[in-house]
């Protein structure tokens, strides 16, 4: 079971790396921590210094984020984005002796390089779908001249969400090969290729706070990745989310756990890794099972922004225990109430947008809304403006989902600002089936 610790044992300073929305959800689930712990962030944005201190040190900055987690006398560091734990962040906290809820840059090799957890997946036989890699575009077009369309084509490194590129006819798929690997259109991340088959069905997340060979589910969610309503147009990093994902039953959440979670907890665990973070599951639900898209390496954004408030569990509570191996025996409670979250972004978004728009906030928010910050700014006024592709989360909790995307929809049209943009149908598949 899950057994409260006395307050005085968990960590009273804590440090959230990053700046997104996801950030913002970390900071104000911890900071509500019963022992009301001291938090802070790094770099945070404008919406995270209205509930912590913020620092300006980069994210991907290891050697000022370890030394300013000496200075402020940080007691456990949460981090958010996935480039400094691919940059060893973690590794170089707990070298000095500072306690971390991420894994190491070994562990995030597993979303650092999506060649390596293919590799990973076929080695341990979890379902994933079939795939090549390459470097070259010569037998990278041979191959694709013997697989069926569509087909996707990933960039093996990070690329901020945006290095898939799903082909729907043999052009589109050559000039994705060749802009990669000749054009440089993700740079280094893009040298090396993944060609993969194309899977068919309904895509849902699976987060899993991590330690070790231990772990515990949290509340499955549904992302939208497409920047069009009906799914149309480039993948972004997240235009929307809700959860439960009530596609996932019991039963299938059951088969989920046994053919996938725990397989790749163990798969992860066997090669080496004390992974101790949140590993980001990425599937596709088909007609012939749940297979693997991929994983992550942290929280995602925006499922973060759903999960977090469903989860009835003190959330410092939960991570403090995976970052320091005492996960074994942990059950999760989780809120009746479901959550949706739509994603403010700035017109252009993912190729390029403006900044520096005003943004003006209802005065009052409905019961059960939070406004998570991922892009923006103060101006010299002190307005709140747009400084990013994704701007706002507005997250709602209710009863049912119609009630929360109804909510959640009502505080976007309020929010004043000429370049916001977002989907009218965040949800829209599981309410078809209400």
């Amino acid at each position: 079971m899950f057994r409260r610790v006395a307050n005085s044992a968990l960590p009273q300073s804590i440090l959230v790396v990053g700046s997104g929305g996801r950030e913002h959800a970390l900071v104000r689930a911890v900071a509500a921590s019963p022992g009301r712990p001291r938090v802070l962030c790094a770099p945070g944005n404008a919406g995270i210094a209205d509930d912590a201190a913020c620092l300006p040190v980069a994210a991907d900055d290891v050697a000022g984020m370890v030394a300013l987690a000496r200075r402020e006398h940080i007691e456990f560091v949460i981090v958010g984005p996935e480039v400094p734990l691919s940059l060893g962040l973690a590794d170089r906290l707990r070298e000095a002796g500072i306690p971390v809820y991420g894994p190491g840059a070994d562990g995030a090799r597993l979303e650092a390089s999506k060649i390596f957890a293919k590799k990973l997946l076929l080695k341990h036989r979890i379902p994933t779908a079939a795939a090549d890699f390459f470097d070259a575009v010569t037998p990278a077009l041979d191959y694709l001249s013997t697989r069926s369309l569509p087909i996707v084509i990933k960039a093996d490194g990070l690329a901020a969400g945006k290095g898939v590129i799903v082909a729907t006819t043999r052009d589109e798929a050559e000039a994705a090969v060749r802009s990669m690997i000749e054009g440089g259109k993700f740079g280094a991340s893009g040298r090396q290729i993944l060609i993969e088959d194309c899977l068919f069905g309904e895509e849902t997340s699976i987060l899993v706070v991590v330690s070790g060979r231990d772990y515990v589910i949290l509340p499955t969610s549904q992302d939208h990745k497409r920047i069009g309503e009906d799914d149309t147009g480039p993948n972004t990093g997240g235009m929307g989310t809700y959860s439960p994902a009530e596609v996932v039953t019991p039963a299938l959440l059951e088969r989920i756990d046994r053919e996938i979670v725990g397989p790749s907890v163990q798969a992860i665990a066997s090669e080496g890794i004390d992974y101790r973070g949140t590993l980001f599951i990425g599937l596709m639900l088909t007609a012939g099972g749940p297979i693997v898209i991929e994983y992550n390496a942290r929280f995602g954004d925006p499922e973060t922004q759903v999960v977090l408030p469903r989860i009835e569990n003190d959330v410092l509570e939960l991570l403090w225990r995976a970052a320091r191996g005492a996960l074994a025996g942990t059950v999760l409670g989780t809120r009746s109430e479901h959550a949706m979250c739509v994603v403010v972004a700035a017109k252009g978004y993912p190729e390029a947008y403006a900044k520096g728009d005003v943004i003006r906030l209802p005065a009052k928010l409905p019961p059960g809304v939070a406004i998570y910050h991922a892009g923006t700014a103060r101006n010299a006024a002190g307005d709140y403006v747009m400084n990013g592709g994704r701007v706002l989360g507005v997250t709602a909790l209710a009863a049912g989902l119609r009630e929360a995307a109804a909510t959640a929809y009502a505080v976007c049209d309020a929010i004043e600002c000429p370049a916001k943009v977002y989907r009218r149908d965040i949800g829209a598949r599981q309410l078809r089936r209400l």
